[in-house]
Formats: structure tokens, sequence, C-alpha cells
């Protein structure tokens, strides 16, 4: 597979459904380098998390092919990052970061050691010892990173893990991403509805079509790194790639809008061109 990661082959995933058969993601052909930054945008329900799942082995392809390479025997393959928080709630902030490295049997003061680094890359050095219940959610959401990260996978799979935040905490938690992604060459697979999100952390974006969901196009997101949000935000380069990557998605945002019983007129279309940062 030379330096490619993932190489998906006309992976189609199907389930079974009261009617007959639902397919969630149909013939999707993909290839992921070691080490790149992917995001994958798309209208909702077109099976951007199913094929993450997959990914991840929480679900298996119907028919295709999926190769891994894993480089390192020794380290986890991938870890996951939900939308929702998946924190333990009876676990202190420390804990939970150390807990994949305490099943993989790390030793005690290993497992501190990085538990603590990740905690001060997160920002949360204050709240070691607090548990779930005394943070805020997005406080929550990078402790889900810093254990991501501090488990130390060769592929890190990220599910709109932001899109709950408020807007000031979701660029914070997009800063402090790439800030740690940009140290450690993970690979990095990131679902996300936001266009924008997606031109501020990848190196490669793909728009997928509505239901049932393939590949339509790939977009080079050839934008200078290190990152600075504020700073990409004034780069017409940015604003271009924006609204190529939204010329490509918006027709699959009304597709999918009319089979949940929307009817897009001319002028509601229209409005469609007026999204700016959340693509639904």
């Amino acid at each position: 597979m030379a330096d490619f990661k993932i190489v998906l082959q006309r992976l189609t995933k199907e389930f079974k459904v009261k009617n007959g058969v639902l397919t969630a993601v149909d013939h999707v052909d993909l290839r992921v380098r070691e080490g790149e930054f992917l995001c994958i945008v798309g209208p909702s329900g077109c099976g951007k998390t199913t094929l993450l799942r997959i990914l991840a082995g929480l679900e298996t392809a119907t028919s295709g092919e999926m190769r891994i390479a894993q480089r390192n025997p020794d380290k986890p393959l991938n870890s996951m990052v939900f939308q929702d928080q998946s924190i333990f709630p009876w676990m202190s902030v420390r804990k939970n970061i150390s807990f994949g490295l305490e099943c993989r049997g790390v030793d005690r003061k290993t497992t501190r050691a990085i538990a603590d680094r990740y905690i001060e890359m997160v920002g949360l050095g204050k709240f070691a010892d607090a548990y779930p219940f005394q943070l805020s959610g997005g406080m929550k959401q990078r402790v889900s990173v810093a254990r991501a990260f501090a488990n130390d996978p060769e592929i890190l799979l990220m599910d709109e893990p932001f899109a709950a935040l408020d807007e000031q905490n979701k660029l914070l938690l997009q800063e402090e991403l790439l800030r740690i992604w940009e140290g450690s060459n993970k690979t990095v697979v990131f679902i996300t509805h936001s266009i924008d999100e997606a031109l501020v952390l990848a190196d490669r974006l793909i728009v997928m079509t509505a239901h049932p969901g393939t590949f339509k196009e790939e977009v080079e997101v050839d934008l200078p790194r290190p990152r600075h949000i504020a700073e990409l935000r004034q780069d017409p380069h940015f604003n271009q790639l924006f609204a190529q990557v939204w010329e490509i998605l918006k027709d699959e945002v009304a597709k999918a809008k009319e089979r949940e019983g929307y009817s897009f007129h001319r002028r509601e279309r229209s409005a469609l061109d007026d999204e700016s940062h959340m693509v639904m």
C-alpha cells in the first residue's frame, strides 16, 4: 500500500430495515496517506458516521475491501472521539485520560506522566482531579481529545467532536487539536458538517453525496501550516476554497432536505448560498 495508511475499495454498507434494505454507504473508494488530516463533509444522513464506524471496527461492511496498515503492533490501531461526551462520569479527568494506557498495561509512573502532559496540553491542569459533572461541555471534549491522543493510536477517528459546542469553545478546541496533531504525525479522519471547520483542519477534504452516501469530489486544502484560525479566515484563498466546496455540496444538501420532506423552490435554494459556517 506504499505510504497509504487506509485503503477502501468499493466499500458498501447495507442495513436490513422493515421494508427491505437500506444502503448507507455505496461503493466508496478511499486512500488516506500516513500522517494525513482528512475531513469528510456531507449532508445529514449521507453515511459519514457509518463509514467512520466501519473504520473503527464498530460496524462491518457488507461488501468491498478495507485495508489498514499497522506500522507498530505495540500501539493501538485507532481511537475514536464522538460528538457526545463519552468520558466516564465516575472517573476523574486524570483517570479518564489514563484509561487506555492502563488497559494496555503501561506502568503507573509512565501513565501518570503521559496523562499529566496531555492534561496540560489541553489546558486542564487545575482540573486534573475533577469529575465530569464539575466540567463544562467544552472541557469534557478536551478530556476526550486528550484521552485519544494519550493512548497513542496510529489513527484518530473523530465524529463531529465539536458540533455541540458554542462557537468560542469550538474555535479553542480546533486550535488545540491543530497544535497537538501537528506534533504527532497521527493519521486523522474527521467527520464534520462545517465547511469552515474542515478547511481550518484538513490537508484534504472529501464531499459525500446525499443518501445513499458515496464520494462526490475531493478538494486539496493547500493552506500553509502551522495554521492560526483568525489569520486563515482573512486569507482570500480560504474564502475561495469555501466557495468551491459549497458549490460542490449545496445540491447534495438540497437533495437531503427534499428527502426529509422539504420542497426547495428557487428562493430557498438561493438562501442556501447564504450559508456561511454550518451546513446541516
